[in-house]
């Protein structure tokens, strides 16, 4: 079955960090790129970050720049985001999908699969 599986939500302090996990199955990962994407309650999705398996280029939306981090373990299929300096607007489910390349920065063409998501919320 073809899955991703998000993790490492949670609650915290404005401020603080947060590191999630994207964990794929079922599929080559090497042949796909990961994205992350969020969103808040009453908000359109919005795309936060793109890393290429390949050659690990990444990509970040300009609201996350300077503070995310995105990588991946090809040998583990797992993608991660590195969430530091978090701001109550940061608040949102995360998403990562797995599609064929990134798009116009942190989007992605050709989705194969989404997760079903994780809680990030940072109080102020």
């Amino acid at each position: 079955e073809v899955q991703l599986v998000e993790s490492g939500g949670g609650l915290v302090q404005a401020g603080g960090s947060l590191r999630l996990s994207c964990a794929a199955s079922g599929f080559t990962f090497d042949d796909y790129v990961i994205g992350w994407f969020r969103q808040a309650p009453g908000k359109e999705r919005e795309g936060v970050s793109c890393i290429s398996s390949n050659d690990g280029t990444t990509y970040y939306g300009d609201s996350v720049k300077g503070r995310f981090t995105m990588s991946s373990d090809n040998a583990k299929n797992t993608a991660y985001l590195q969430m530091n300096g978090l701001k109550p607007e940061d608040t949102a489910v995360y998403y990562c999908a797995a599609g064929s390349s990134c798009d116009a920065g942190p989007l992605i063409k050709s989705v194969l699969v989404w997760g079903r998501g994780t809680l990030v919320t940072a109080s102020s």
